[in-house]
């Protein structure tokens, strides 16, 4: 597990805003610092230099006292989904 990001903000929609300090990949799965489970990269938006991560979160009542915890996230693997695709010998 790679270290995220500390959280900014929480919306509405029940998803989680975090400055970044490494870049994940969308659907990347997302915990905290118990491992726990938080739920899944969605959208990267914001600056290059300062990259902001939306995270949905799988239970709503993950999000209390979650602003300012650090979040950790980890790849998924493809199953080697495309693999082979499109492949010309």
């Amino acid at each position: 597990m790679d270290f995220l990001g500390t959280v900014e903000e929480t919306t509405s929609e029940g998803r989680v805003i975090v400055k970044a300090e490494a870049l994940p990949d969308v659907g990347d799965m997302v915990f905290d610092q118990r491992r726990t489970r938080m739920g899944s990269v969605r959208r990267i938006f914001g600056p290059v230099d300062g990259p902001y991560v939306s995270v949905s979160v799988s239970d709503r009542s993950l999000l209390d006292g979650i602003k300012g915890s650090k979040l950790y996230y980890e790849g998924v693997t493809q199953h080697g989904k495309g693999k082979r695709r499109n492949r010309r010998d």
